[in-house]
């Protein structure tokens, strides 16, 4: 019966993270009835099957509540730092329900580490997936540099040497109309000090919650001031679909990371 269960948890989880990812790639939003009918499910079925068939049941119930509140910690942090969206926060917690730990009576042991936080170990798959973005940024910022004669940083000049190599592989110049239409967050915003100067500056993380405003000021700036309509601003990344290929790489392969720092030691 705990691999019925285990099996059950592992597809439950699963269907609705394609689910969520999907409708994060086309709309780069996910409803809250998603985590609203997976998180209840989840508990309900994990804590049955630890309580009623797992020889070592009080054990296993310690290792869920620390999974839950430790990955749960870890989410809402990354969430409140600009690391990602609610939905990608929720998507994790709702995993630390369904899956606290690796399910060892399906799976056998993968070649890879496994945290005893099982959740982690998805979360870092997922990060480092998304990193593969970087090559894709810092080589249309190349192009741009070769088809512009003025400077990626031009209005940007003061802005310290960490935050535009943070701009440089995060992001990307973008016209000011597709900032408007599409999926892309900016990276840049507007101050206005005591004496009414306006002043440009580079975001360290992209302002999920405060798109709309950033992206009016940034126009109305332009209209005004008669400036180059390009902006920096990075991709709306459905992160859901890394969250959700990180799990099935955690499942068969274990922690990447681990993987490539150990074969770099050998």
């Amino acid at each position: 019966m705990n691999q019925v269960f285990e099996g059950a948890r592992i597809i439950l989880c699963f269907s609705f993270l394609v689910y969520a990812s999907w409708s994060d790639y086309k709309t780069r939003e996910v409803s809250n009835k998603v985590w609203a009918i997976l998180g209840p499910l989840s508990l309900v079925l994990t804590g049955f099957q630890f309580l009623v068939y797992s020889s070592q049941p009080l054990e296993l119930i310690i290792s869920y509540i620390l999974s839950f509140a430790i990955t749960s910690g870890l989410a809402i942090a990354v969430f409140y730092v600009g690391g990602f969206g609610g939905a990608d926060a929720k998507a994790l917690m709702c995993i630390a329900l369904a899956l606290p730990v690796y399910p060892n009576n399906l799976f056998s042991q993968p070649p890879g580490f496994i945290s005893p936080l099982f959740p982690i170990t998805i979360f870092t798959n997922s990060v480092l997936l998304g990193a593969l973005s970087v090559f894709y940024a810092l080589f249309r910022n190349i192009f741009w540099k070769a088809q512009n004669r003025i400077g990626l940083f031009a209005g940007l000049e003061n802005e310290s040497f960490g935050r535009k190599i943070l701009a440089l592989v995060s992001g990307y110049k973008v016209n000011i109309s597709k900032l408007k239409k599409g999926h892309t967050f900016p990276l840049e915003d507007i101050d206005v000090d005591e004496e009414g100067t306006k002043k440009r500056r580079l975001l360290v993380f992209p302002n999920y919650e405060e798109r709309e405003e950033i992206v009016e000021r940034i126009t109305e700036n332009i209209e005004n001031e008669k400036l180059d309509g390009e902006v920096w601003a990075t991709p709306g990344l459905p992160l859901l679909i890394f969250i959700t290929v990180g799990l099935i790489i955690s499942l068969f392969f274990g922690d990447i990371v681990w993987i490539l720092i150990s074969s770099l030691l050998r």
